[in-house]
């Protein structure tokens, strides 16, 4: 049986929830409630598993704060027995524009300490990344403040929207693999 682990990248605790920087948490929570699946707490993270489709699925949301995110990234990866393309990170991007997604097979962590510290952890830039466009409005020297805020109301629609479509993006590279994932969502704009 093939086995997936679906990791959402942020931090733990009420102060982070709904922010800007947790939305591989909240992509990943909607991902479990689309499979009707549970969380659990586990070593260094939540955790959900469950069958899909003949697949063994692993969600985890790690406990470690954002930038020690490679230390559950590598337990469960071996743990799971996970091969490294069959793994699914899911993280907030500066660099893209709200209204954007793009799925990438590898690549560089381009300043994100979250992917830094999995590439650190496991040797390598080549696991499969979803980055989820948060835009960069915010003043000079204002980025932190900017990451861990909160969405402004009328980003709401478009963020949602994003979530329902990561879900079925998910779905779609457990399935059918990276590649018809890419082909299917990278050009996607939200509005």
């Amino acid at each position: 049986m093939n086995s997936y682990l679906i990791v959402g990248l942020g931090n733990i605790g009420a102060e982070y929830a709904q922010t800007r920087h947790n939305i591989g948490f909240d992509v990943v929570d909607a991902f479990a409630k689309a499979n009707d699946a549970g969380w659990h707490i586990d070593r260094l993270a939540e955790v959900s598993q469950f069958k899909l489709k003949g697949r063994a699925i692993t969600l985890i949301k790690p406990s470690t704060y954002m930038n020690l995110s490679g230390r559950a990234f590598k337990y469960w990866l071996d743990k799971e027995k996970v091969a490294i393309e069959n793994t699914f990170t899911i993280v907030d991007d500066l660099a893209l524009p709200l209204e954007k997604l793009r799925v990438r097979p590898s690549g560089s962590d381009a300043g994100h300490n979250g992917l830094r510290s999995i590439q650190d952890a496991t040797l390598t830039n080549a696991f499969p990344k979803l980055r989820f466009g948060i835009g960069n409005d915010f003043a000079k020297g204002r980025q932190a403040d900017f990451v861990l805020s909160k969405w402004k109301p009328q980003e709401g629609p478009i963020v949602q929207q994003k979530i329902d479509s990561c879900v079925q993006l998910i779905h779609c590279f457990i399935l059918e693999g990276i590649q018809p994932a890419m082909n299917k969502f990278n050009n996607l704009v939200f509005k």
